[in-house]
């Protein structure tokens, strides 16, 4: 009797403690390594982390981001960049400016133009298959197998329903031509 006495005496204390434990940030100290490819994905200066930070953000980066961003350019340019300047170790904001793009020289300039104008040729497989580059033969069971789960769970769902109605209208139409 006494313990559920005490319990009800601090319980609100302890529901003020625990909100108030709740409610307070928590330290949140970013990683440097993602930082750095939240930086350069947003455009921002790169500049003047340690070599050890660019490091690690080159481990960090997704092959998605290295492959359809410039992001692994521009960190491996600010690397070399602070190591020419002995600035390996200052820190945000230290060091040189901005990264800079670098042209294309005029063998790949020529190389890009030739690839966008040229036509890709269709590879033969074995068994006299060809694969035909640019065209996608799509067909009903490609179509529905890429859809979500819920959708298809609808779509199944609208179908029996309206099998259910159109049944039931076909079948009072028969009794009403067998009556008269």
């Amino acid at each position: 009797m006494r313990g559920h006495r005490l319990q009800r005496r601090f319980a609100p204390t302890v529901g003020i403690l625990a909100a108030v434990v709740l409610c307070t940030p928590g330290t949140a100290q970013a990683d440097v390594g993602i930082t750095i490819i939240h930086r350069c994905a947003h455009e921002e200066s790169i500049s003047g982390y340690t070599q050890a930070d660019y490091s690690k953000a080159l481990k960090e980066m997704s092959a998605t981001t290295e492959e359809y961003s410039e992001c692994g350019q521009q960190i491996r340019r600010a690397m070399e960049a602070a190591a020419r300047a002995g600035r390996g170790s200052g820190g945000p904001g230290a060091g040189a400016g901005p990264v800079q793009a670098v042209a294309a020289t005029p063998a790949e300039q020529h190389s890009i133009a030739a690839a966008t104008s040229s036509r890709p040729e269709q590879v033969q497989l074995g068994e006299g298959q060809a694969i035909h580059p640019g065209v996608i033969h799509a067909n009903v069971s490609s179509a529905l197998s890429t859809l979500p789960a819920p959708l298809l769970a609808l779509l199944a769902f609208l179908a029996v329903g309206l099998l259910a109605v159109g049944g039931g209208a076909l079948r009072k139409r028969v009794r009403d031509e067998r009556n008269d």
